[in-house]
């Protein structure tokens, strides 16, 4: 209320008191409304005026106003005007201890609260349950169950009282006792009852009972009650029974902000968003929960474009986001790589004082990580106070996904608590930066350490065993999987079938294949992907056309690039153009330059060179160095020297930026023993400043790589390893130069 309400008020009751006694319960009733506001709304420097205005007018005394008084100093907890007030009083006044026990009892003062209880001349039924609920609240049970029994008023309020007391202790099988003993007694349940025994039933799964509870509803009258039908919807939804709780949303006469948000809730779980978004739009009243609903569903869900469009109407409409609505709306903007948005948003964060909230500040350092900046991510993340685990998995995510994995293991040192997701940030970061001898470090001291590893884990570690191609490290992984009982996964299964495949065990690829329940478009494609480069290209192409058939997935860019490749090594080149034409005409996908270089390759290894050249010169992009690589072949192959000529003179154009190019050409005129070429090439490679990048080998001792760069003297067996190749040098002069001539380097 405005300052100039309490003034006219103060006027009107000098008015009324002008005009004599008859209208002092309009005065009373005022006065007591005035109080009642100052406590709800806070304003106790306007309660005090007040009461020395009514002190003035002779009114404090009356009962009403006097009890309006002591609550409102007892709500402010201001004892010295609550102890005038009590000397002020005269003789026993049972709502006076009524209020200072549940005061009390608010203040966590529950024994004080007993003994005024105790000093009671008599007491009446909010006496009782006052106390009983105040033991209830503090987990007191035992004490006020005891009071429960004593109690002599036992109506429908201190049933209630006793029975939400022991649901709000986790006691849901003793509240639902306590409920059939009170209709056994002859109480009828309120709606307060009903809300409290259907929360208990779902609590407890016990459906048979929440139906008949629902026809006890039905029965007395409650159906429309919308806080008992709000029960009812979130009783149904914890059981996963979405029909009734739609069906009793659609009964529902009227409906709040709690039953449109239940409902709405309901089709986000599903991951119906069509569904969610149509009741978010006819909601009457949305609340901070609801925008952030659907904000969340839509940034989890990836279509990060409409939750910030979302989240940007829900503050034009004046709703303050809350913590998890802020992180959706921050995640959503690391999808779309927004940074300057997402500075936006930090700046608001720190002007509402929000920056200390742990939950926020992750999502802005992931923020940070995913735009390349994790140095700001590491600002905020000094920042945050009181810190935990995920605030710094976080941190060590963010600087893995940019490379900086020294400052990744700097921070994982240091971490507090370690928990299976900060073992499996630092394994995905050294996996996403191809460091897989890293990756079997961090996973061996995980073991040691008696972390318990994750889906998560297995499926990381496999897929370095996968690219360094450790058949027996994966094998021994594969048991571990069988011995926690994730063999069943989807994404282990898919990354034990990439794994044998890549390590050449082809059988025990499909055999992991065909034991797998599920299986996604990446297990298929692994599979498809498997049998091709190794050879079985027959084998590849009958799996794809068995996933057509039996599956609803739809081949993706990776497995077309599979099919490709197995049709250019079988030489089914009609069946290869086929897939490829289908590409986009059937499947709506666009062919990339792999997919073009896979069917030049096809063609030149067909002999079919003219043609593979067309193709190559009408491409929509840029072809790859690698499309005229395997068009030279052909021509080599063939004879087609003419079309070499032209080919080979691309291929020099295009190395002019790259060394990849370069070596490739010298590649291609070593295999044709064109060894002036070759010179030439690789001198034209030196004086333009072009580098070959180094070879990198590695073998595998006692379960530990040793990785072996061409000249690196990094090795700590450095002296050993080359003092071995001299003697074997030596070894192989001696015994075979003079048979077949071989002229090795002297260094």
């Amino acid at each position: 209320m405005p300052a100039y309400f309490y003034s006219s008020v103060g006027l009107q009751l000098g008015g009324k008191m002008k005009n004599g006694v008859k209208n002092l319960i309009g005065l009373i009733d005022s006065g007591v409304s005035i109080l009642k506001h100052c406590t709800k709304q806070r304003l106790i420097t306007q309660g005090q005026i007040h009461h020395a205005h009514f002190y003035k007018l002779g009114i404090s005394s009356h009962k009403h106003i006097y009890v309006k008084l002591l609550i409102m100093y007892l709500d402010f907890r201001r004892s010295k005007e609550v102890d005038q007030l009590l000397k002020d009083l005269n003789g026993f006044d049972m709502i006076v201890y009524n209020c200072l026990i549940s005061a009390n009892v608010d203040w966590a003062n529950i024994d004080n609260a007993r003994k005024l209880f105790d000093e009671m001349p008599e007491r009446n039924e909010v006496s009782w349950t006052a106390l009983i609920s105040g033991y209830l609240k503090y987990g007191r049970v035992d004490e006020s169950m005891v009071l429960f029994r004593l109690n002599p008023f036992q109506n429908v309020y201190s049933w209630t009282a006793a029975i939400s007391g022991l649901l709000s202790n986790g006691m849901h099988l003793r509240s639902m006792g306590l409920f059939l003993e009170m209709l056994r007694d002859g109480v009828m349940p309120n709606n307060v009852t009903f809300v409290s025994i259907v929360r208990a039933c779902a609590e407890t799964s016990d459906f048979a009972l929440g139906v008949s509870v629902l026809g006890l509803i039905v029965k007395l009258g409650f159906e429309d009650d919308v806080a008992v039908c709000n029960s009812l919807i979130t009783f149904s939804l914890r059981l996963g029974e979405t029909e009734m709780a739609r069906r009793i949303f659609e009964w529902m006469g009227t409906r709040d902000v709690i039953s449109w948000t239940a409902i709405l809730d309901m089709y986000v779980e599903m991951g119906d968003l069509q569904e969610a978004r149509r009741v978010f739009d006819l909601m009457p009243e949305k609340n901070e929960v609801s925008w952030s609903a659907m904000i969340s569903r839509y940034s989890q869900k990836g279509y990060s474009e409409e939750a910030i469009k979302l989240f940007r109407q829900m503050v034009e409409n004046g709703i303050s986001p809350n913590s998890s609505c802020l992180s959706s709306a921050i995640n959503a903007l690391g999808n779309l790589k927004a940074l300057q948005s997402g500075k936006n948003i930090h700046a608001h964060v720190t002007k509402t004082g929000r920056s200390n909230d742990v939950f926020v500040s992750s999502s802005l350092i992931d923020l940070y990580g995913m735009c390349g900046n994790s140095k700001d991510g590491r600002v905020v993340f000094d920042t945050v106070q009181n810190k935990n685990v995920v605030c710094w998995n976080t941190m060590i995510c963010a600087y893995s996904s940019n490379g900086q994995l020294e400052e990744a293991k700097k921070l994982f040192d240091h971490i507090p608590i370690r928990s299976i997701g900060s073992w499996n940030s630092m394994v995905s970061g050294y996996l996403g930066n191809e460091q897989y001898d890293k990756v079997f470090e961090i996973f061996n001291d995980m073991l040691l350490s008696g972390q318990t590893q994750d889906i998560s884990t297995f499926s990381s570690v496999l897929c370095a065993c996968a690219n360094l191609t450790s058949l027996e490290k994966g094998k021994n992984l594969h048991g571990k999987t069988l011995k926690l009982g994730f063999q069943h996964d989807v994404f282990v299964g898919t990354a034990l079938v990439d794994m044998y495949a890549k390590s050449g065990d082809i059988e025990n690829s499909k055999q992991v294949f065909i034991k797998m329940q599920e299986k996604n478009e990446v297990t298929w494609t692994a599979m498809i992907k498997g049998l091709a480069e190794n050879g079985f290209a027959k084998d590849s192409l009958e799996l794809f056309q068995e996933m057509e058939k039996t599956t609803c997935i739809k081949p993706n860019e990776l497995i077309f690039l599979a099919i490709l490749f197995a049709c250019s090594h079988c030489g089914l080149v009609n069946k290869g153009l086929h897939y490829f034409n289908s590409m986009e005409t059937l499947y709506k996908i666009k062919p990339n330059k792999r997919h073009y270089t896979c069917v030049v390759d096809m063609l030149s290894r067909a002999g079919r060179v003219n043609d593979a050249e067309k193709l190559i010169m009408s491409m929509p992009c840029e072809p790859e160095v690698s499309a005229w690589a395997a068009l030279l072949s052909g021509c080599k192959t063939y004879g087609e020297d003419e079309i070499a000529e032209r080919t080979a003179a691309k291929i020099q154009k295009l190395a002019e930026k790259t060394s990849g190019g370069y070596v490739l050409l010298s590649n291609v005129y070593a295999s044709a023993r064109k060894w002036p070429e070759v010179e030439k090439t690789r001198k034209l490679m030196n004086e333009i400043g072009l580098k070959k990048n180094g070879g990198c080998s590695w073998i595998e001792i006692r379960n530990e790589f040793n990785l072996f760069y061409s000249q690196d003297e990094t090795h700590t067996a450095f002296n050993d390893i080359y003092g071995v190749l001299k003697l074997l040098k030596s070894n192989m002069l001696v015994h075979f130069d003079h048979k077949v001539g071989i002229s090795l380097p002297s260094n």
